[in-house]
């Protein structure tokens, strides 16, 4: 089972992460520190104490802005051990995912926190630690105050496909029709939802995506790959690993020196090669249709 350090400086807010992070059957013990320098005073000790030590962190829940040192800085310090705990950052601001995730961050809780997506970061760092070798808790989901067990067992954001990809697409142009018009997006607990017509283009950011429009963008934890099967029919396609564009808002494509870019808006993005030559047919067939 997992031991747990929650970093926080405003104590109401560390206290309810930690009644839920005490009340997952996963969590062995959860502990609270309330700044920077008590969280890496507690992280070496654990660290001296070795991997069966009284004091063993097994994962850090770690918020990102704190007075002295930020979550990130503490990250970058603990990157430099051989042997550091996993980090889950919960935060309200969602503009530091990418940097989380370069810091090998096992997942990316934006507050306010909600028991069924702490419930599955808790899962994550239970997969990644090795603890789940151990005997695991037969009713883990259900522990989770006020959470249903089937709904405390899945992911943040709509589900994923389980039919195979090649299903998927052959499905797509039947079910367009009764495909949601908007997704929603979070920020700082307020839900908004963005038309998918809206949408220029989606960046993948680890295990999120960054939705691009004219106004702004706004970040949602579905995998790129999702979005490109539940999209396919609305006329996204896929340009790059990183990049799936709405093929009618590409503006310009442009070849040079062997490397092929779009441009979408004011953006330009690389398209690789092994995309070129069907991109180029799907805009030829649109210009000529």
């Amino acid at each position: 089972m997992l031991r747990v350090l929650a970093v926080d400086d405003e104590k109401p807010l560390l206290e309810e992460l930690l009644y839920l992070l005490r009340s997952d059957p996963r969590v062995l013990s959860a502990e609270g520190a309330s700044d920077a320098t008590e969280a890496l005073r507690r992280i070496t000790r654990a660290l001296e104490s070795g991997p069966d030590g009284a004091d063993v962190i097994d994962v850090v829940f770690l918020d990102i802005h704190m007075a002295g040192l930020t979550g990130l800085d503490i990250a970058r310090l603990l990157a430099g051990f051989a042997r550091p705990p996993l980090i889950v950052f919960v935060t309200a601001h969602e503009g530091f995912a990418v940097q989380a995730f370069d810091l090998k961050a096992v997942d990316y809780v934006l507050k306010p926190v909600r028991p069924e997506r702490l419930a599955e970061a808790v899962r994550r760092a239970w997969a990644q630690s090795g603890r789940s070798a151990e005997q695991p808790p037969a009713a883990a989901p259900e522990a989770v105050p006020g959470v249903p067990a089937a709904r405390a067992a899945l992911p943040e954001g709509p589900a994923a496909p389980v039919a195979p990809a090649a299903a998927a697409a052959a499905s797509a142009a039947r079910g367009a029709d009764r495909a949601p018009e908007q997704i929603a997006v979070e920020l700082g607990g307020v839900t908004r939802f963005v038309a998918i017509a809206d949408i220029a283009y989606v960046e993948a950011q680890g295990d999120y995506a960054r939705l691009h429009t004219e106004e702004g963008s706004h970040l949602v934890r579905i995998p790129l790959s999702t979005l490109e099967e539940r999209w396919a029919a609305r006329g996204f396609v896929r340009i790059h690993r990183r990049h799936l564009v709405a093929l009618a808002r590409i503006d310009e494509l442009r070849l040079d020196a062997g490397t092929t870019t779009v441009r979408v808006g004011t953006a330009e993005l690389q398209v690789s090669r092994r995309h070129t030559r069907e991109l180029r047919d799907l805009l030829m067939r649109q210009a000529m249709g």
